[in-house]
């Protein structure tokens, strides 16, 4: 059994949404909840039962940020191993194409941001890779419209 195993843990499939719009600035929300409650991060969470990866990415995303994407490419796959918790996530590449900015209930703050911001702010391990890796491999799509 791996060092890091968690034998309480269920690993849950979960989305996450990489939004970034035609100045490069990329949707965030502010955890509310643990794990990584306070921490910066893509808009995501669980996949509900029944529902396709690409629902999943939409209502997430509305939900906590009050914004419609399309849903392109896969981006990349992370995983979240913890005391209690073990997360798949499916991070796809987004852009928005409507709704109004709001965060929701399960977030504590919602904003776009510039890489410059994004410099100076408390993230989830791992999110300047995701979105480096987003940026470099999927820049076009992110850029057309």
């Amino acid at each position: 059994m791996s060092p890091h195993a968690n034998p309480t843990a269920i690993p849950i499939v979960a989305v996450g949404a990489i939004v970034l719009d035609a100045a490069g600035k990329a949707l965030l929300v502010e955890r509310a909840r643990a794990p990584g409650a306070g921490l910066w991060t893509v808009p995501g969470g669980k996949v509900e039962t029944g529902e396709t990866l690409v629902q999943a990415v939409v209502r997430e995303v509305l939900e906590e940020t009050g914004i419609v994407v399309e849903v392109g490419a896969l981006a990349c796959v992370v995983e979240r191993i913890g005391e209690g918790y073990h997360y798949i996530i499916l991070d796809y590449c987004a852009r928005a194409v409507g709704g109004h900015l709001e965060a929701a209930s399960d977030v504590r703050a919602a904003r776009w941001v510039t890489p410059a911001e994004l410099a100076g702010m408390t993230v989830t391990d791992g999110l300047h890779d995701v979105l480096a890796q987003a940026r470099a491999t999927h820049g076009a799509w992110f850029a057309s419209r």
